[in-house]
């Protein structure tokens, strides 16, 4: 199951408290101060994975707690350090913090291997031996642990992605996906059958390729939760180019991509400036005597109202899917 939201509490560990403790030993009436430090809080650490895509990890762990330090001992010795505690996300997780004042990041894994303490535990209590003096040789004076940090947190995936696919429930963003690469994404002739992001890496040649996100299908009013909403927009905004898929049957494929593109940047501003390419999808549908016809009237109408150019594919025919790779990768690189 596909999970990009997690909300969890983190407790780092307490550090131990410091030790009162003097030396006893045969033929030493008044031994010195030798009460050990106590040991650090374990930290709470989160860590990138590969091989992960998903938060339903977290679902249903309420809180993650790193150990306790130990106190300390006579003898000037030390307590153990408590053992860290990590939350291994995927690739993509941003970190945000929940406080009375609001929601704020912390924390943003974009490489596998990346780790960040989210949650610090306290330091050791010091010992008495730390505390004498010239004046004041048998101090009985120890300090306790201090308590660590503790946090409730919201974990957010926004999956990691070199080309978005954008369009409108069946416009056949799953069935581009599946004929381009592996990913088998559910296909079928009804609207929001992609329930979750799909992810497939399409190869351009023997050493080149990159990664594309079928992104659930987008409808008019979805950056105010209309349809699958902002649930999946998110995704969109770590990819590097967008491809707007555009039903080449739609009554005015022109109007589709101006509220397309009036949703992204309703949810983000900067979204709608990514480099990006126009497809008309579904060539194969049009009879051939009528096709032609209809690219020039199409094109025509883009480059004259939005100064921008389309490509003409079939996904189920593969008709111009190399084209389109090879102008992806251009883009991308």
């Amino acid at each position: 199951m596909f999970i990009d939201h997690a909300k969890i509490r983190v407790e780092a560990g307490s550090g131990g408290d410091g030790c009162v403790s003097f030396r006893r030993e045969k033929f030493i009436t008044k031994g010195g101060p030798d009460g050990g430090d106590g040991g650090h809080g374990g930290n709470v650490i989160i860590i990138g994975k590969g091989n992960m895509n998903t938060l339903i990890n977290y679902r249903h762990i309420q809180t993650i707690k790193a150990d306790d330090g130990i106190y300390g001992d006579g003898g000037n010795r030390t307590g153990k350090s408590g053992k860290n505690e990590y939350v291994f996300v995927p690739v993509g997780t941003e970190v945000y913090e929940i406080t009375d004042e609001g929601r704020v990041k912390i924390a943003d894994i974009t490489e596998i291997g990346q780790e960040i303490v989210i949650a610090k535990g306290g330091r050791g209590g010091k010992g008495n031996s730390n505390f004498a003096t010239a004046t004041h040789r048998a101090p009985r004076k120890a300090t306790p642990g201090r308590p660590g940090e503790q946090k409730s947190l919201e974990l957010v995936l926004k999956l990691m992605a070199d080309v978005g696919l954008v369009g409108f429930p069946n416009a056949g963003k799953s069935t581009l996906l599946s004929a381009v690469s592996a990913a088998r994404p559910k296909i079928a002739d009804y609207e929001f059958t992609t329930l979750e992001p799909s992810l497939g890496v399409i190869s351009v040649s023997e050493y080149e390729s990159f990664v594309m996100a079928d992104i659930p299908g987008i409808i008019e009013g979805a950056h105010m939760g209309k349809g699958l909403g902002i649930q999946f927009l998110q995704h969109i905004q770590r990819t590097k180019v967008l491809l707007f898929l555009l039903d080449i049957n739609s009554p005015d494929p022109l109007h589709d991509y101006q509220i397309l593109k009036n949703e992204l940047h309703s949810y983000d501003d900067y979204l709608d400036k990514k480099p990006h390419l126009i497809v008309m999808s579904k060539i194969d549908t049009i009879p051939e005597e009528d096709l032609e016809g209809k690219l020039v009237e199409l094109r025509d109408a883009f480059a004259e109202q939005m100064h921008e150019e389309i490509i003409a594919i079939s996904s189920v025919a593969s008709k111009n899917l190399m084209q389109l790779k090879q102008k992806l990768f251009a883009l991308i690189t």
